[in-house]
């Protein structure tokens, strides 16, 4: 029974950690290698307060607890 409690005490800590909320810089720089990856030379990563995503369909990611959005714009 005690086993029993321990496992389910372990799972519930570690599936905290893994929601745990990204810092900003690190997720942008994981974007950024993925889209390198794909052969994108000309384009443009910012990190954003929500309130200033204008189109939804630039976010790539959200960072800081979900107080912030990554977007991304190709260029040319």
């Amino acid at each position: 029974m005690n086993r029993s409690i321990l496992v389910l005490l372990l799972g519930l800590l570690s599936g905290a950690a893994l929601a745990a909320p990204k810092p900003c810089e690190e997720l942008r720089q994981e974007i950024e290698v993925k889209i390198q990856a794909a052969g994108v030379t000309s384009y443009t990563l910012e990190i954003v307060p929500n309130d200033e995503v204008h189109d939804a369909s630039m976010v790539v990611g959200s960072c800081d607890g979900g107080s912030k959005k990554i977007i991304y714009q190709k260029n040319g």
